[in-house]
């Protein structure tokens, strides 16, 4: 599985992102564009600390933990999963000023690189250093493939 952390990885999503433009359209979904540029920045934040999320009850710990590994692993996800209740973006956002935004948290995050531990994540407890790479280009890749690129 590719990661984040690494250099040709990250350069790999920067120029797929620079592929995307104000009318580039979904293949699946609901988000437009804008929406969906808002909606990758989340996970980013939630590294980097600079986003809180609340902590799941029981139920829902044992639900993330049942599909924790999908979130690292090589198999690609499903078209049309749900999104987290706290990610949704449902208003309409400017592409420029979100893909802005969404290339400078990508670069903090890679910039990170060499810091090996983090806070256990909100949802999916601990995470390893590979994981935590791992996870935040899974979740990018998904949502460009969306989008064609």
């Amino acid at each position: 599985m590719k990661s984040l952390f690494d250099s040709e990885t990250h350069t790999e999503i920067l120029n797929r992102i620079d592929n995307l433009s104000e009318s580039s359209q979904r293949e699946w979904g609901k988000m437009e564009v804008g929406q969906m540029l808002r909606h990758c920045q989340f996970p980013l934040k939630v590294a980097l600390g600079k986003h809180t999320i609340k902590k799941p009850n029981f139920f829902m710990r044992l639900l993330y933990k049942g599909f924790k590994k999908s979130m690292y692993n090589d198999k690609l996800w499903k078209r049309n999963l749900p999104t987290a209740p706290g990610f949704k973006v449902e208003d309409k956002k400017d592409f420029k000023e979100e893909k802005d935004k969404l290339v400078a948290l990508i670069n903090d995050f890679h910039e990170e690189r060499t810091k090996k531990t983090r806070d256990p994540h909100p949802a999916f407890g601990e995470l390893t250093y590979d994981q935590w790479g791992q996870m935040q280009y899974k979740h990018l890749d998904h949502h460009l493939r969306q989008f064609g690129v």
